[in-house]
């Protein structure tokens, strides 16, 4: 019967261990995704009105760079953003 109560307790532990690993995962990946939307930093002269046609090299490797699913869970944050300020959605074109 002491056995009972021991693989329980050994069950929470390991419950807890991967639960706070997957917490430490995605903190990294978080981390991760701003570090690298932090270096398309050097894209902003090449997503002004009026700028150059054509991104330069660094642009292109940061861009690159990024991970697919950060860039789109970024864009679809921002797209949010204007409704969460109660201002009037961005229409596009």
């Amino acid at each position: 019967m002491a056995a009972a109560p021991k693989s329980v307790l050994v069950c929470a532990v390991l419950v807890v261990l991967v639960v706070a690993d997957l917490s430490l995962m995605a903190r990294a990946q978080s981390n991760a995704c701003t570090n690298e939307l932090s270096n398309l930093n050097v894209c902003a002269p090449f997503v002004v009105p009026g700028a150059a046609t054509k991104p330069s090299a660094p642009c292109c490797n940061a861009l690159q760079a990024v991970d697919r699913q950060c860039l789109c869970n970024t864009l679809r944050i921002a797209s949010q953003l204007p409704s969460q300020c109660q201002l009037q959605s961005l229409a596009c074109v």
